[in-house]
């Protein structure tokens, strides 16, 4: 009875320290050589566009600046970076799409352009100047009060990625 007791003891010894050990690993696509490249300056993004958004430049410069926060180990600082990032927004444009049998629209289409300046002083082969668009449609059953800044928000998401990829992932 005592050996069935220990085997048994054994075996749920064995399962638990199996169960707590665990790998957990983090890809986030950011390829950066964190011995050389160890901060990263992000300017204010200014709205230059003719149709203004008075949100969208705030909302574009903290998803910029979250997204390099959790997404790398570079120090934010205001100037100077190893890493910079600078650049305004040009467009917010609205274009109908779909066009029913009455002639109205029925539906369109949101487009944002940025453009972004980027500097690497560690490897200036990388540096860039470029703009990148992005465009979220809505039907015309809604105004676009009541969708702006849902699609705002979707629309400065995808901007992100594009330029995180752009800047610090190498694929």
């Amino acid at each position: 009875m005592k050996i069935k007791l220990r085997i048994f003891s054994l075996v749920c010894f064995l399962m638990l320290l199996v169960a707590s050990c665990t790998v957990s690993y983090r890809f986030n696509g950011a390829s950066i050589d964190y011995s050389q490249i160890k901060t990263l300056t992000i300017s204010n993004f200014n709205n230059l566009a003719p149709l203004v958004n008075p949100s969208l430049a705030p909302l574009l410069n903290e998803s910029l600046r979250d997204a390099y926060s959790k997404q790398t180990r570079l120090v934010q600082v205001r100037s100077g970076g190893d890493l910079e990032l600078e650049g305004e927004i040009t467009g917010y444009v609205l274009t109908p799409m779909s066009i029913a049998g009455d002639g109205i629209a029925s539906e369109t289409r949101l487009t944002i352009t940025v453009n972004v300046r980027f500097s690497n002083r560690v490897n200036p082969n990388k540096d860039f100047e470029r703009s990148f668009s992005a465009y979220q449609s809505f039907s015309n059953t809604q105004t676009l009060v009541q969708v702006q800044d849902e699609l705002c928000q979707t629309i400065v998401d995808e901007l992100v990625e594009t330029i995180f990829n752009q800047t610090v992932a190498d694929w």
